[in-house]
């Protein structure tokens, strides 16, 4: 952050002005959801999706009465589109094509084997039901020990296994950390599969529109530029002649940011017909279909000094990533999130990792909230509870010993990501007192003996990278480096203000705080400011939503072309005031110097209108402006949070009875905004921790794909949370930002868990698996008081 930044921010108050309600209303979005828009001759589309979750297509036996063009299987589409092979550079990488539509084997329910085409969605699902799909079923492959067994089936038959992928590494020393413990221990956690379940499902219109020339996809994804180049790569056809356009959206969450079957498989046919098609995805589809998260058992050994310190962890990683890479993230991002992560916020220095990242009959993994972040903080937040008791310290205690300090910064962890400024141990310090530690661990001691509810605490720490330039991305192995991010700014005649960005808002509030960096640059009202986003012929090029980098990222191209269009403007103004340009500042809407002023409405209709009375100015009220981090190795986030729990002994039912967060995301640019993605997140991690589950049966059938089995999170289950900020801003980016997306849905497995095993210390039962369902908590209850029953007639004899 430079000093002109940071007077910026201070002069206009970036972080402490929320824009009205009327401010944020005129910026929002502009369209419609893909399910709402209405074009002549728009025809609809279902697909015929396996119910097989591993088998060979026999065949696929298309009614003879069905109009020409109205049904399409695999083999059609062939010859027209290729099939998506997501590339890693990492060494041994299996590559997995993921087909538009299946051919010769299905490799998980839900998957597309033929699109049925008619006049309404009704009478396509009844076309699709006439079409009749002939499997031979083989053995799934369906958890890590299916996948993993020696004789297992293959999910790709031209594989010697279902791995992936493996990384490994060793760093510093291992062993000589262990024998100089007092203490080590070795755990074993699993975070199960979930759905990633937005408000609003996928969707997708593709029309070949004869008149532009242009192929026209609408649909509901964080990332349209990926789509146009993927479509017209797989297509083959160029890139121009690809519009995609992405409407209103409810939601996203990282399910939209894959480029996806469907997409490809109606840009293609489109090409074909002589008519719009659309494709709206229902909600049995979105949980067998989209792309589904989490899934990973981890085993962590720590070793510890008597004193608290953390001398060394090691770390076997098995991500089950489903049946196919996705584009662009593959089968390897989890799993190598995951050991980036485990070091978290703590000065660790020997560290031992090994990763799989697993092929399965389950619907592909991708992108959720968090990314793998949740299973590795809750494997190492875990693990760091257990050994504070084990040394009889507090367990905030332990995490403060270990952070890696302010004075510290910037840091080089273990796993060679650079850690670029904070106060780790004073977000600990500040959430112990944000959640009253000390009243509730008196209630908690004062608990009747006689009492069947039990009172436990909990924390979880993390540090999160954000907005992750191209070096990073690059390390990962990803076939393409993301890390660039483009704005467009223009002045109109009446001096109002559009700005066109290549990233896609789909709830984050972009539009109001993208506004808010124009207006601190012009000093203008953010509602003179309209955001243009989601329309690949409207804005820059841009890599997309996801991974907590939009307001970094697109708001640093936003500074970028805000500064250039604004020094643009102040040599006009040097030209009609005849002032030095060095004396004029940019203030309320207008140019001002020492002898006078000019709006920018007065000053761009001059400009505009009458250009030969600005001689020596070039043309134009436009700037394009390409943002790249000088500094690639992202802007890291971090927060602590805190989580009190109340467990029914005979039950296992847990109840969240206070939950505190304390974190730093740089500077905050909109508080409200910040506070609402902070809540939401941690609403969707209690879903993650209590509720959440895609459990499949020994076949690969999913066996949660409704609402009636699938447990969300409501009013009844989120308490009230307590958020606290810390704001050390980033040196590496404008203002100072960090992202602020994803951390809310980080901590909250890690904290509730905790705080479970805390209230339930004295029987020894641990909380170690996800969602802690009343089942999973009555079951570990159970088990340990057995485990003490055992223990005790043992020590008897």
């Amino acid at each position: 952050m430079t000093a002109d930044d940071g007077e910026v921010a201070r002069r206009h108050g970036i972080g402490t002005r929320t824009p009205r309600r009327e401010d944020a209303k005129h910026l929002a979005g502009k369209g419609s959801f893909v399910a709402d828009v209405k074009m002549p001759g728009l025809k609809e589309v279902a697909f015929v999706r396996s119910q097989v979750a591993h088998g060979w297509i026999r065949n696929v036996s298309v009614p003879d009465d069905v109009a020409p063009g109205s049904v399409w299987t695999g083999i059609d589409l062939a010859p027209i589109a290729q099939p998506l092979t997501a590339t890693s550079t990492l060494e041994g990488f299996r590559t997995a094509p993921l087909p538009n539509l299946a051919v010769d084997k299905v490799r998980y329910v839900g998957e597309p084997i033929a699109m049925a085409i008619a006049d309404t969605r009704a009478e396509a699902e009844d076309l699709a039901a006439r079409i009749t799909v002939d499997i031979e079923p083989l053995p799934a492959v369906v958890g890590f020990s299916s996948a993993l067994a020696p004789d297992a089936s293959l999910v790709h038959d031209d594989w010697p296994d279902n791995i992936f992928v493996t990384t490994s590494g060793d760093i510093g020393d291992v062993d000589a950390a262990a024998q100089a413990a007092a203490v080590s221990i070795t755990r074993e956690y699993t975070m199960n599969r979930q759905a990633v379940v937005p408000l609003e499902t996928r969707g997708v219109i593709a029309h070949d529109d004869r008149t532009t020339g242009q192929l026209v996809v609408w649909s509901s994804t964080q990332t349209p530029h990926m789509i146009r180049d993927m479509i017209a790569l797989l297509l083959g056809i160029e890139a121009r002649r690809v519009r995609v356009i992405a409407p209103d959206m409810g939601g996203g969450f990282g399910a939209k940011c894959s480029v996806y079957p469907e997409e490809v498989a109606l840009a293609a046919v489109a090409v074909r017909l002589g008519h719009p098609i659309r494709w709206v995805e229902d909600r049995w589809e979105g949980m067998v279909s989209s792309t589904q998260a989490r899934d990973h058992h981890y085993r962590i050994t720590a070793h510890a000094a008597q004193d608290g310190t953390l001398l060394g962890v090691e770390a076997d990683i098995l991500v089950n990533a489903g049946a196919y890479s996705v584009h662009p993230w593959t089968a390897t991002m989890d799993a190598t999130m995951s050991s980036a992560m485990i070091p978290g916020p703590y000065r660790l220095r020997n560290y031992r990792f090994r990763t799989r990242s697993v092929a399965s009959n389950k619907t592909p993994l991708g992108p959720y909230r968090g990314v793998a972040r949740p299973g590795a903080c809750f494997a190492i937040e875990r693990t760091l509870d257990d050994l504070a008791h084990e040394l009889d310290m507090e367990p905030y205690e332990i995490r403060i010993k270990n952070m890696v300090r302010s004075e510290d910064m910037p840091y080089t962890s273990v796993a060679n990501k650079v850690y670029d400024s904070g106060d780790y141990p004073e977000a600990v310090r500040q959430v112990v007192e944000l959640i009253g530690h000390k009243e509730w661990r008196d209630r908690q001691q004062n608990v009747p003996a006689d009492s069947r509810r039990r009172i436990g605490i909990g924390y979880g720490s993390f540090c999160e990278q954000t907005a992750h330039g191209c070096i990073e991305w690059a390390a990962r192995g990803l076939a393409i480096t993301i890390g660039t991010e483009g704005a467009r700014l223009e002045m109109d005649s009446t001096g109002s203000l559009t700005l066109s960005v290549g990233i896609k808002s789909h709830g984050q509030g972009l539009e109001t705080t993208l506004a808010q960096v124009v207006s601190e640059v012009f000093d203008v009202d953010p509602k003179h400011v309209t955001v243009v986003h989601g329309d690949t012929a409207l804005t820059p090029r841009g890599d997309g939503t996801f991974a907590s980098r939009s307001m970094v990222m697109s708001g640093g191209a936003t500074h970028g072309a805000a500064k250039v269009l604004a020094d643009k403007v102040k040599r006009i103004g040097a030209v009609l005031l005849k002032e030095p340009v060095e004396n004029l500042r940019l203030e309320d809407h207008s140019v001002v110097g020492p002898s006078g002023s000019i709006s920018y409405q007065e000053l761009a209709k001059e400009f505009l209108f009458t250009p030969d009375h600005v001689p020596g100015v070039e043309a134009g009220l436009e700037v394009s402006y390409y943002y790249r981090p000088d500094v690639q190795t992202g802007a890291f986030t971090y927060a602590t949070h805190a989580a009190v729990v109340e467990v029914d002994l005979d039950t296992g039912a847990t109840t969240l009875l206070d939950y505190g967060i304390v974190e730093d995301c740089g500077t905050v640019v909109n508080p409200l905004i910040v506070d609402g993605q902070i809540i939401g997140g941690i609403a969707q991690g209690i879903g993650s921790a209590l509720l959440e589950e895609i459990v499949h049966d020994a076949d690969g059938q999913p066996k949660a794909t409704t609402f009636l089995d699938y447990l969300l999170p409501g009013a009844t289950e989120i308490p009230v949370i307590k958020i606290g900020h810390i704001q050390t801003p980033s040196p590496n980016t404008v203002f100072g930002m960090k992202g602020a997306g994803e951390g809310g849905a980080i901590a909250p497995p890690a904290a509730i868990a905790n705080a479970i095993t805390d209230a339930l210390r004295e029987f020894g039962a641990k909380a170690n698996e996800t969602p802690m369902t009343p089942m999973r908590v009555w079951t570990a209850l159970q088990e340990a008081q057995a485990s003490q029953t055992a223990a005790a007639a043992g020590a008897a004899r």
